[in-house]
């Protein structure tokens, strides 16, 4: 399905959610842990969360891949969350769910899993699919006690996830060539993290890491395969591109 610059939120999840999910199976979801903590108790949650993640590598291609992306009301009380389903083999979407809910979590760097998971969690609750992948727009191991939002959503859902994120928050690397495919690993110290991806020849890199139940080789290969023609891969690009319809859509006079 193409979509144009004027095509309606509303409207194209109203023919999203029509269309017929061959075997579709919902998600199951796992309950870790509460919300309601502190930023001490959510310091040491990440660091037994940490321990959990598995970096197996994957064993098949993904026939269905999904992205995420949170944006915030203007005034901050609100966070909205989109979670877009895709076609590997083509990106045409299969659908789309989305969650308007309270924040309830102060923005602290490091922890902002615990401001944006929730959200996230909501809206693929509502999917009638079951992603074999989750590309997050955040980070996965690439996080101060390795536990960044790819991470933490990827032990809930019990799935392979994937941080792309556009900015660094952690680790060291070297430039990166300019041509599209050309990468360097993003390190924490000597360990390898993730890698730094240039998806658009002379355009600034992203920013990969595993998040859960794949490798650094694995994120780094399926990313740089959704980045078809932009600078991120279709599944975050769109779910960005969605959550900001939504958001406008309840802050009718906020100018992006």
């Amino acid at each position: 399905m193409r979509l144009s610059t004027t095509t309606g939120l509303t409207d194209m999840i109203t023919k999203n959610s029509s269309q017929k999910l061959k075997a579709a199976i919902p998600m199951k979801i796992k309950q870790l842990h509460r919300w309601d903590v502190s930023m001490q108790e959510a310091r040491i949650l990440q660091k037994e969360l940490a321990a959990k993640v598995n970096f197996k590598p994957l064993k098949k291609i993904p026939r269905l891949i999904a992205g995420l992306d949170c944006a915030f009301s203007k005034n901050g009380c609100k966070i909205y969350a989109i979670a877009v389903v895709m076609k590997f083999d083509d990106f045409q979407i299969v659908e789309t769910a989305h969650t308007v809910i309270d924040v309830t979590f102060p923005y602290i760097s490091g922890l902002l899993s615990f401001r944006e998971a929730p959200a996230c969690i909501d809206a693929v609750k509502k999917l009638k699919s079951s992603p074999d992948v989750f590309i997050i727009d955040g980070q996965g191991i690439a996080h101060p006690r390795r536990l960044g939002l790819a991470c933490h959503l990827g032990l809930f859902f019990g799935k392979p996830t994937i941080g792309c994120a556009k900015s660094r928050l952690w680790g060291t690397f070297e430039d990166v060539e300019v041509r599209k495919g050309s990468y360097k690993p993003l390190k924490d110290k000597t360990k390898i993290i993730g890698a730094v991806l240039r998806t658009r020849t002379n355009v600034k890199p992203v920013f990969v890491s595993p998040g859960n139940k794949c490798t650094a080789d694995d994120a780094r290969k399926i990313v740089l395969a959704c980045a078809v023609k932009y600078r991120l891969p279709e599944p975050t690009r769109m779910a960005h591109k969605l959550v900001s319809e939504l958001k406008l859509k309840f802050n009718p006079t906020y100018v992006f």
